[in-house]
């Protein structure tokens, strides 16, 4: 029995050489507009504010000029959590802020980093959003939905640029139609 190279599975080469260049980075695809509290919001503000927004988490900053220092990330699940155990055993002492209910040292990106990058730590992480910092400073966020619709869009690029070069249009053949069809 021969071996061949399919014998194996695939190997590293086989994914680079089908790998797709200039992949989108976290920079192309994040939003830059980031809604985000300070630390020393209350409880009910933050639920306030999240509820006003609509939306389901906020980085928890600290500015520094135009900059913003990423301190935390807070979700809606922590302040669920939080709010429950207030109204449930009362008012808890000290009362709770920001900064003591949010999730110190989260899982953050760079702007360069790449779109299968972000794929796998969306996935193994079981994330929603996550924060993209420059140093310590916050520049965005990508969430899940931004990713799975860039990742889309860029298939269908990756899939048409593949077929073109796979199946390249002979031209003499389009030369030839052409004199059949003046008949």
């Amino acid at each position: 029995m021969s071996s061949t190279k399919y014998d194996k599975g695939p190997v590293a080469s086989d994914t680079a050489a089908s790998h797709p260049e200039n992949a989108p980075s976290a920079k192309d695809i994040m939003k830059r507009h980031v809604r985000t509290v300070e630390a020393d919001m209350d409880l009910n503000d933050v639920v306030a504010f999240l509820l006003k927004h609509q939306v389901s988490n906020a980085p928890v900053v600290r500015h520094e000029g135009t900059n913003q220092v990423l301190l935390g990330f807070l979700s809606e699940g922590d302040c669920l959590e939080h709010l429950a155990n207030s109204v449930f055993y009362g008012n808890p002492s000290p009362p709770q802020t920001a900064g003591t209910m949010m999730k110190r040292h989260p899982i953050c990106v760079g702007p360069d980093q790449d779109l299968f990058s972000l794929a796998s730590i969306f996935i193994s992480h079981g994330l929603r959003h996550l924060p993209v910092v420059e140093g310590d400073y916050l520049v965005g966020i990508v969430s899940r939905r931004d990713l799975l619709r860039s990742l889309d869009s860029y298939l269908g690029q990756w899939t048409e640029k593949r077929d073109r070069e796979r199946f390249p249009v002979d031209v003499r053949e389009l030369v030839n139609i052409r004199f059949f069809s003046k008949g």
